[in-house]
């Protein structure tokens, strides 16, 4: 018996925006949510010049722990509730060359990533070591001193699992990096630091986290650089 095309119709929209079959019968998961950051270097900018301006606060009761243990599926930020692991969800989204599992299309069995960092291509597979590493774009311990200390412990699970703030990148990138704010640490691919700025810029504002003296002049400079 056929299907009435309206049917047809919803279920070829919802292929193209690039949802997965859920593990129950008749449940669709939603597609990934594209990146939140401002469009353009001058929306960047008027986004910075909105930040609070301050010091670092207690960075000395800075753990990991603070943001959860884990991955976690289980909070209402960007990419969450989709019946996916968070990292499955990053590497979804930022690898090309994609290769979903037969059985739980959730995990990526294989692909390519073009590491915006440094501009490597890192091949990636389910069965073998990677040096691709999920990062958090403004780090934990960054967010931290910013204002996370002050969150609940649902907010900062959150912060730690939004598709907003990570992005997969190259491992050994990635520690250099480490919880560096944007003026000690700058993407080694100059290409890259406009659309850095304005990620970083835009998870800031989105989370209301405050900005040091340096880290601002730094994201302001980077931003003034951005192909007009």
């Amino acid at each position: 018996m056929r299907r009435p095309a309206p049917i047809l119709a919803v279920a070829a929209v919802l292929l193209l925006g690039g949802c997965h079959q859920g593990d129950r019968p008749g449940e669709v998961r939603a597609p990934l949510a594209g990146v939140g950051f401002p469009p353009d270097a001058a929306a960047a900018t008027a986004q910075l010049a909105g930040l609070a301006v301050g010091w670092g606060r207690n960075w000395e009761t800075y753990k990991r722990e603070n943001f959860g243990r884990y991955w976690s599926d289980e909070t209402d930020a960007v990419g969450g509730r989709n019946g996916c692991d968070t990292r499955d969800d990053v590497l979804r989204r930022d690898l090309d060359e994609l290769r979903e599992g037969d059985r739980n299309p959730c995990v990526v069995v294989s692909g390519v990533l073009h590491d915006p960092y440094t501009g490597k291509r890192l091949p990636y597979s389910y069965r073998r070591a990677s040096q691709i590493q999920t990062d958090h774009v403004v780090a934990l311990g960054a967010a931290w001193r910013a204002g996370a200390y002050a969150w609940t412990a649902q907010r900062r699970l959150e912060y730690a699992n939004d598709l907003d703030v990570l992005l997969a990148v190259d491992k050994q990138t990635n520690y250099d990096k480490g919880s560096k704010t944007a003026d000690k640490w700058q993407p080694p691919r100059q290409e890259y630091r406009c659309e850095y700025a304005r990620r970083y810029t835009g998870i800031k504002a989105k989370y209301g986290l405050s900005v040091t003296p340096p880290e601002k002049l730094a994201l302001q400079r980077m931003l003034a650089a951005c192909p007009q």
